[in-house]
């Protein structure tokens, strides 16, 4: 046995569960990730409507929770101060949440809607607005709201009912006894499959991105030995970062990373057609919150388009339903001492508005370049979608200095992704240990590795996406639990107050023993 780890039965099932479809990646991974397809299309196609409406619930029980009678409860003491900076604070679930896919998608994604949005003719002054709310729709309240639910119900049983920051915490508020510890025990295993699949499968979209990022800043090969490179480079990184135990590391990496994406933003908005952009900006915020009911259950059936709602909505939905487990957690331990209604807006609300800002700078100076400009950029987004950023970049001054710093910021958001999910892996593992072993983390840190690698081989973005929303499929049973057992307890907050309170100061805030510095436990 190693020494320093620390095994149990959540632990041993997941890590030879994941440790088989690794082995099987390496040797067949045409098979594991075929497999992979297979599996996600079937239950998209056949339950899609299922998938849009739980997502949408989940928007409704956020906007519930802030404005409802809950919303004054604090996450910690009644009188306990938040433990980061509120820029700190939304840097760092911002990071963490999808920092990474921004750069990604930021011109891609409304260039694909609009040469060919749902049920309407393309390439359209119409066409550039329904781009916009359908991206909006894609990476705004409903993802926050994904993660905000997520997070909210670990959060509350961790530091204002002082129980174990574990999956299955709530879900034993659902089943007693011996139920209640099965179920539990499957619950976190089904957390540490999802999070290990959705790591692997954005880690290696993120290393596709870097590597178009390398070829057009410094012209580096495009071809697999490259994709190796960089997957055993950011090996490297997160597996240092989390083994030194770099003090506050993710806090300072996060902040870094929120410093560096807003200069690229604002060096789009006001290099590029700035006006355009702004009047994009502020046209999208009306129109998306307006079609927010509509959109929140259109699956096109009268259309014949449901194949896309799979491809795209369904898609994205399920994705962030994938990371639930990981950001619930990460952002849970960030949050202490936020009440339910700042919580809430701070998850939810600040980055959708930061979002749209994005995709309306960088959609909306990629409509002006196919509406008013030279055009041609949208042949490479759909020749080489990880080249998209890279390629708009280019139409910009000092293109190679952007492209080199974008594929860095890429290689940084990548690093923090992976150290933060390491961590989080192996505290899921060791009953919510706030400081688990080393020797615990280099195990998912080489697991997560060779499932990325499984992924990276193929390198096909539809394959990528597939590996990251298939441990979320099951994972959504466990989220619904989840949120039976808070919302059964939280009920006691207005009945019994005294005794919630009560049991706070009797039994201390430190959930899992002594509790380390964010920095100690994410790096």
């Amino acid at each position: 046995m190693l020494k320093g780890a620390s095994f149990n039965i959540v632990f041993i099932v997941a890590m030879l569960l994941c440790l088989a479809i690794g082995v099987w990646g390496v040797i067949s991974p045409s098979s594991m990730t075929g497999s992979a397809q297979a599996f996600t299309s079937y239950l998209l196609n056949g339950a899609g409507w299922m998938w849009l409406a739980m997502c949408s619930a989940f928007l409704i029980l956020s906007a519930y929770m802030a404005f409802g009678p809950y919303g004054h409860i604090r996450l910690g003491k009644d009188d306990e101060e938040p433990e980061f900076s509120t820029a700190s604070w939304i840097a760092m679930l911002f990071a963490g949440g999808m920092g990474s896919g921004l750069l990604v998608w930021g011109a891609a994604e409304p260039m694909y809607h609009f040469v060919s949005p749902p049920g309407m003719e393309g390439e359209t002054a119409a066409a550039a607005r329904e781009a916009l709310v359908i991206t909006n729709l894609h990476w705004g309240l409903h993802a926050w709201s994904i993660y905000g639910c997520c997070a909210l119900v670990i959060a509350y049983f961790t530091f204002r009912r002082n129980e174990a920051s574990m999956i299955s915490t709530p879900i034993k508020h659902v089943f007693k006894g011996p139920a209640g510890e099965s179920v539990g025990k499957v619950a976190d295993i089904l957390g540490v499959i999802s999070v290990v699949f959705g790591l692997a499968g954005s880690l290696a979209m993120g290393a596709l991105a870097v590597r178009s990022g390398m070829f057009y800043a410094f012209g580096t090969e495009q071809n697999n030995t490259m994709s190796m490179i960089i997957l055993v480079a950011l090996f490297v990184a997160y597996m240092t970062s989390a083994t030194t135990g770099v003090d506050k590391g993710i806090k300072i990496l996060s902040n870094i990373n929120m410093v560096l994406t807003v200069a690229i933003m604002m060096m789009v908005i006001f290099a590029g057609p700035t006006q355009f952009i702004m009047e994009a900006f502020v046209d999208s915020i009306g129109r998306y919150f307006s079609a927010i009911v509509t959109k929140s259950f259109t699956l096109y059936p009268f259309e014949g388009l449901t194949g896309w709602t799979s491809g795209w909505t369904l898609t994205y939905l399920i994705w962030w339903l994938a990371w639930g487990p990981f950001i619930g957690i990460f952002v849970a331990r960030i949050s202490r001492g936020r009440t339910i209604r700042e919580f809430i807006f701070g998850v939810v609300l600040v980055p959708t508005l930061f979002s749209m800002l994005w995709f309306a700078a960088f959609g909306g100076a990629g409509f002006y370049i196919e509406m008013y400009g030279g055009g041609g950029l949208k042949e490479i987004i759909f020749e080489d979608v990880f080249a998209a950023l890279f390629a708009f970049l280019g139409y910009f001054p000092g293109s190679t200095i952007l492209a080199a710093l974008a594929a860095a910021l890429l290689f940084i958001f990548l690093v923090t992704s992976a150290d933060s999910g390491t961590f989080v892996l192996s505290m899921m593992t060791t009953d919510g240990n706030l400081n688990p072993p080393v020797t615990q983390k280099m195990i998912w840190g080489v697991l997560i590795a060779v499932l990325t690698f499984s992924t990276l081989v193929t390198e096909s973005v539809t394959v990528a996406k597939a590996m990251a929303i298939t441990g979320a499929i099951p994972f959504a049973v466990i989220v619904l639990l989840q949120i039976v057992g808070f919302l059964r307890e939280i009920r006691k907050e207005i009945k019994q107050p005294e005794v919630i309170e009560a049991r706070g100061e009797a039994e201390g805030r430190a959930p899992a023993g002594a509790e380390p510095s964010v920095g100690e436990a994410t790096s």
